[in-house]
């Protein structure tokens, strides 16, 4: 036999990412994109074969996609080295480089929200002028000729979709994750599409049905999100579809079938539904993955689907029926299949006050297990860890850590009082659970306080660095990802578009000015005593690159161990294939170290 050696990090991070698509009409064509040849690109596969080429080259991530509805040209958006600042571009209906359509300075952002059933209309969304609440345009593609439709006001104010003969408008505004109203406009009237919108609630996926009918997503006086509808004539409100215990994630409509099709969270993986229009009867469909990210339904009724799982990476599948799929990408990790990889188990503990927390437990196969194990808070803090494929996780399973990962009190997928209760509550509530969730460890003989690491990104990186600092004699050593270390000045260096909405997320520091101390991982320099790894997108604009160097350069005045890894041409995570694999060496290599 010829002896191979363990797979190496390059091979998990061969693993691409699939971050969105779009469908032609007449599905002849499928667009995705992908970071296939180390940067993200578009890449195209002329259906029904599936064989991907480049498509579009712009070595940019991409933050939306869509055909021209006659397949003339192709509509796409990009950012600039992760800044999120993204600006839409045509692309030619055989592809080439993408053309500047819609742009402007380059910390302006532009949005695609729809275009005509023509192609003739472009509607977007645009911090042009209006940084903190947005604008909402219409450009007409035959002239070039550009029109205000809606000054954002109050608070971030987002186009959501148009009626087929665009004299109807719906719009949503956000105040927080959890209070997102919705509202319609047409001509000078303007319609609530929920009764008291004074009530917090959130309000999303609004589709016309009808030019005056309105379905959307909704949790108006419910734990869980539900398929609503607003009449623009009787101007009535109702509640259509509701699953116990599932929320409704995504809305999508059919009209040739008369048929809405629903995703739904239930904690750690999703499903998806038809619903008939006429006769109410709704039916589950089969998934081929257990997290669902991105739907289109063809005319034809013909559905794609991209998704992952824990062992499967990003794919996209097509079904005729929703019964029986067929995967069009080939995904995978280069020389392994899904039986090399690690299934979690789905576990719950419960906290200092009682509260049941889930987690998920990915336990290293016994002939791989080094012993130790990777505590890891997830990012948001509103979303979960779930049954989503990461290269990280199943290449580190690999090497033989163990990872833990507890869904604490503010993520998403157990109701919307769950996820409310880390809304000016960041340090207190969800760390305690974090602590409980590493005892649980503790008691169940998973690890101990000589075999734990901390790894967090995000929020996640923000709680790694509280939970170091509050709490050292848990950990080794710990790993903060781009996260933010003083609220202070964090909650004043968010985007515009973020600010009105940070008071109710995070609070206010002059009113909370004793919690942001308390909950600012900077109070607690003192206890940041194990080794270090902080890892950070110069180009970051959630959490600015001055979060990293303020508590890095402190750490260093104090003489202790901290390396630092700033990556020039990334923002809020990593687009290009060469960064995301140099990250995760350099974080193998800093755990590695740092065993006994």
């Amino acid at each position: 036999m010829i002896p191979f050696p363990k797979p190496t990090v390059e091979q998990f991070f061969r693993t691409y990412v699939i971050s969105n698509f779009d469908v032609s009409s007449d599905e002849e064509r499928l667009i995705f994109s992908s970071n296939l040849n180390g940067k993200m690109n578009l890449w195209a596969m002329d259906l029904p074969e599936t064989f991907p080429y480049l498509f579009a080259h712009q070595d940019e991530s991409c933050s939306s996609i869509k055909f021209d509805p006659k397949n003339r040209y192709v509509l796409a958006g990009f950012d600039k080295d992760g800044d999120e600042n993204h600006h839409i571009y045509a692309i030619p209906s055989e592809g080439g480089l993408p053309k500047p359509l819609v742009t402007g300075d380059a910390e302006e952002k532009y949005f695609l929200a729809d275009i005509s059933e023509d192609g003739e209309r472009l509607y977007y969304i645009t911090s042009e002028e209006n940084p903190s609440f947005l604008n909402a345009r219409v450009r007409d593609l035959k002239n070039n000729s550009d029109t205000l439709l809606n000054i954002g006001e109050v608070s971030p104010t987002e186009l959501a979709t148009v009626s087929n003969d665009e004299q109807a408008f719906v719009y949503l505004r956000a105040f927080a994750n959890t209070f997102v109203t919705g509202f319609v406009k047409t001509g000078k009237e303007t319609h609530n599409l929920t009764p008291d919108p004074e009530k917090v609630h959130v309000t999303f996926d609004p589709i016309f049905v009808t030019d005056k009918t309105i379905y959307f997503v909704t949790n108006y006086e419910s734990e869980y999100n539900y398929v609503a509808k607003f009449d623009l004539d009787s101007k009535k409100f109702s509640s259509v579809v509701t699953i116990e215990n599932e929320s409704v994630e995504m809305l999508k409509w059919n009209r040739d079938q008369n048929a809405l099709y629903l995703v739904t969270e239930n904690g750690v993986t999703d499903q998806i539904y038809t619903y008939d229009l006429e006769s109410e009867k709704l039916t589950k469909l089969n998934a081929p993955v257990d997290v669902i990210e991105q739907v289109h339904v063809a005319k034809s009724g013909n559905i794609y689907l991209l998704g992952r799982s824990a062992t499967v990476p990003h794919n996209i599948f097509k079904s005729e029926n929703g019964k029986v799929w067929r995967q069009l990408t080939d995904n995978r990790v280069l020389g392994l299949s899904s039986k090399d990889m690690v299934e979690p188990e789905v576990v719950s503990y419960k906290s200092f006050d009682g509260m049941e927390i889930e987690a998920l437990l990915f336990k290293a196969k016994p002939e791989n297990s080094n012993g130790y194990t990777i505590f890891w808070p997830h990012g948001g803090p509103q979303a979960s860890e779930r049954k989503s494929f990461r290269s990280m996780f199943q290449c580190f399973l690999n090497r033989g850590y163990t990872i833990f990962a507890p869904n604490f009190r503010g993520s998403t997928g157990y109701g919307s009082s769950f996820v409310k209760l880390v809304e000016q509550d960041w340090g207190e509530g969800p760390r305690l659970d974090c602590v409980a969730g590493i005892e649980w460890l503790f008691e169940n003989n998973v690890s101990n306080r000589d075999k734990l690491f901390l790894v967090g990104g995000s929020y996640g990186g923000y709680m790694a660095l509280l939970l170091h600092g509050r709490h050292p004699e848990y950990f080794k050593a710990c790993v903060d990802i781009f996260g933010p270390s003083d609220l202070f000045t964090f909650v004043n260096s968010v985007p515009p578009h973020w600010k009105p909405i940070m008071d109710r997320w995070l609070g206010d520091p002059e009113r909370d000015k004793e919690r942001f101390i308390n909950d600012s991982p900077v109070t607690y320099l003192d206890g940041m005593v194990k080794p270090m790894l902080v890892i950070q997108g110069a180009k970051d604009p959630r959490v600015v690159k001055e979060e990293s160097d303020n508590i890095v350069s402190r750490l260093k005045d104090e003489g202790r161990d901290v390396e630092y890894l700033v990556l020039d041409d990334e923002g809020h995570g990593f687009s290009k294939k060469e960064n995301e694999i140099n990250v995760y060496s350099r974080m193998l290599d800093f755990l590695e170290k740092h065993q006994d």
